[in-house]
């Protein structure tokens, strides 16, 4: 990036701008790794955009009662998110679930009850 070294350069080395440059110069192969690799995302909004309900929610974790308690909580988003991830139902999905585990599903067997494992037998959209 000889664009970039010739205008910092022409900055002053307290400024902003000046601090970006520097900092674009020096990641600049982690900055661009994406033009290289097909499967990486210019942004990470999907990301974001995913962990947004965790965000809002933030007050409510306050009320969550104890640590274990927040745990929990992060543990049914995980499930939530999960769910909706793999195009399921979140409400339907863990209603199915709940049902199976309830009615005898064996431990050894709980991985098959994972979202991305799902067979047609089980909705994706509520009933």
């Amino acid at each position: 990036m000889p664009w970039a070294e010739a205008t910092v350069a022409k900055l002053s080395a307290k400024l902003a701008l000046a601090e970006a440059f520097r900092y674009t110069i020096k990641r600049q192969l982690a900055l661009s790794r994406f033009l290289t690799d097909g499967r990486l995302e210019v942004d990470n909004n999907a990301a974001e955009n995913a962990m947004r309900c965790v965000t809002l929610g933030t007050k409510n974790f306050l009320f969550a009662g104890s640590d274990v308690g927040g745990g929990h909580a992060a543990r049914l988003y995980t499930i939530v998110q999960t769910a909706k991830l793999n195009n399921i139902n979140p409400e339907t999905y863990l209603r199915d679930t709940l049902t199976k585990i309830a009615d005898g599903h064996l431990i050894n067997r709980i991985a098959e009850l994972l979202p991305w494992k799902l067979t047609d037998d089980t909705p994706a959209q509520p009933p």
